[in-house]
């Protein structure tokens, strides 16, 4: 298993957190009862966290020879990340709300569910960690 580095618990950290705060900013914008101060605060924390995550990602390479320059595919998902962030925050500012709605929507969905799913492989860290401990591995 790869050791834990403090880039690597910082992208983490960051990545975790970022997963779980972003349904709380999601739905405080849902429905007839919209509670806008916690949508804004939780949305920030989001975005900061996100931010966090996508650069320490470019910190953190695998294993030479078996990607690019210790690129994986995965790392793809680091611009899609920040121009997904600034693409949210640009229709924020031409006050388009269904255009900055469904970016960060979809770019919660690209950058944390999915990149999430792609971190359980058995040869990513958190996947080693998680299917070691359930003796899978």
């Amino acid at each position: 298993m790869q050791p834990l580095t403090p880039t690597i618990a910082i992208h983490l950290t960051a990545a975790l957190a970022a997963t779980a705060i972003g349904p709380l900013a999601l739905w405080a914008r849902l429905g007839r009862s919209t509670y806008p101060r916690l949508h804004r605060a939780a949305g920030y924390a989001w975005v900061i966290l996100m931010l966090i995550t996508a650069l320490s990602a470019l910190f953190i390479r695998g294993l030479p020879g078996t990607d690019w320059a210790g690129y994986t595919p995965i790392h793809l998902l680091i611009p899609v990340t920040l121009l997904g962030l600034g693409r949210g925050f640009w229709y924020l500012a031409q006050h388009n709300i269904t255009g900055h709605r469904l970016t960060m929507q979809w770019t919660y969905i690209g950058a944390c569910v999915v990149a999430g799913a792609f971190t359980l492989l058995p040869s990513r860290y958190l996947g080693q960690w998680l299917w070691g401990h359930l003796g899978l591995l």
